[in-house]
């Protein structure tokens, strides 16, 4: 968790309280992290390496939506309480993340508003660029809480 820049600086009581929830997951260039329409179960912060972001229409060829590569973080749909992804994310280098369960997260927001304000704030703002409405969904993420 020292090695997630978007945590560094955090208020040590709410890092405690995520440290137990992320797990490390790495994968060899090539590999399918995610595959969209599949269940929506954990967000992940990229330590090192690059994916491809991609969306598939129903009648269509993928489209490459976006790269994301060291510091940042893919597969938010587990953590507004999607229940699939909306994305296929495909390791274009080789992969070091660590990732939390979305359920987990949601939970924690719940349990510890003040942290879980915190927390989804730092994560909106690493994908704020690509992400339009950020404010509006961390807002609705800690008025719903568990209802997802």
């Amino acid at each position: 968790m020292d090695r997630v820049p978007t945590l560094k600086d955090m208020n040590e009581e709410y890092v405690n309280l995520l440290r137990p929830l992320f797990a490390p997951y790495s994968c060899h260039s090539g590999t399918i992290v995610i595959q969209q329409g599949e269940p929506a179960d954990y967000l992940y912060l990229i330590i090192n390496g690059t994916v491809e972001v991609s969306f598939k229409p129903y009648d269509g060829v993928p489209i490459t939506v976006s790269h994301v590569g060291k510091d940042g973080l893919f597969g938010w749909s587990a953590v507004v309480g999607s229940q699939t992804y909306t994305s296929s994310v495909t390791a274009i280098q080789d992969l070091e993340t660590f990732r939390i369960h979305g359920n987990e997260l949601r939970r924690l927001c719940v349990d510890h508003p003040e942290a879980g304000r915190d927390i989804l704030e730092r994560l909106a703002n690493v994908v704020s660029s690509r992400w339009k409405n950020a404010d509006e969904q961390v807002k609705s993420i800690l008025v719903n809480g568990m209802k997802h």
